[in-house]
């Protein structure tokens, strides 16, 4: 099982983190999703392996923007 640490914008209350958590459970492979909207970390754990890019995508189409290191 992989885990990836993903920084969002725009998560700002509850809500917000269970529609990241909504639309990323959506995707094949993906086992669980924790979203924290005070620090602004989603961290996602999978069962097989997911392009970055999927998830990203996932997240910028609901309206959140992914913080690039």
């Amino acid at each position: 099982m992989e885990e990836i640490k993903i920084k969002v914008n725009g998560m700002v209350c509850e809500g917000c983190e269970n529609r990241v958590k909504n639309a990323l459970s959506t995707i094949d492979g993906i086992e669980s999703v924790e979203a924290n909207h005070e620090t602004g970390i989603v961290t996602v754990k999978t069962n097989k392996e997911i392009d970055n890019t999927v998830i990203e995508e996932k997240i910028d189409d609901i309206g959140f923007e992914v913080v690039k290191d």
